[in-house]
């Protein structure tokens, strides 16, 4: 099985989870870079109303091409209650080139409605979803529930392939 996990951090939190999925799953890490400056309270604020709107950006082009992978794994921070703008831009640029999917976000508080968003920008529903909290991110409490989903998507993908 041949998967991507391809993700936008503006924190370094969802970096963060991206990097354990791909070093669990030994796999390939795809990072969406946003062309906007983000950076700073005009930058979260930019990101929030971005979001909010669904609107699209500029992103860098991908090193990686989605159609080679049996998988891709997408994850967002979550901005305004959706996904970012970054992963939106993403997901619409490459939705004819995806094979399966899976979804992961990153909040303070809720996923909102982030995976829907996702699953209408990829044109695919996820295999499986991953919704992690700041708060166990920061506390070490993610660790299970990332073992756990990356292990899903291996058996997921084992068992189609019989």
């Amino acid at each position: 099985m041949k998967v991507l996990v391809a993700y936008y951090s503006r924190t370094g939190t969802t970096k963060k989870i991206a990097e354990e999925i791909s070093r669990l799953l030994r796999c390939d890490l795809e990072s969406i870079i946003d062309r906007k400056n983000r950076a700073g309270i005009i930058g979260y604020l930019s990101a929030g109303r971005d979001a909010s709107t669904k609107k699209l950006t500029q992103i860098d082009q991908a090193k990686f091409d989605a159609a080679n992978y049996d998988l891709v794994i997408v994850g967002t921070p979550v901005w305004a209650s959706t996904l970012s703008a970054p992963v939106r831009t993403y997901l619409t640029q490459h939705r004819e080139r995806f094979n399966r999917m899976a979804f992961f976000c990153t909040c303070d508080g809720g996923k909102g409605t982030a995976f829907e968003e996702m699953e209408i920008a990829a044109g695919k529903k996820p295999l499986a979803v991953l919704e992690l909290t700041k708060r166990e991110i920061s506390n070490d409490q993610h660790l299970q529930k990332t073992k756990d989903f990356a292990g899903s998507l291996s058996g997921l993908m084992e068992g189609q392939r019989s």
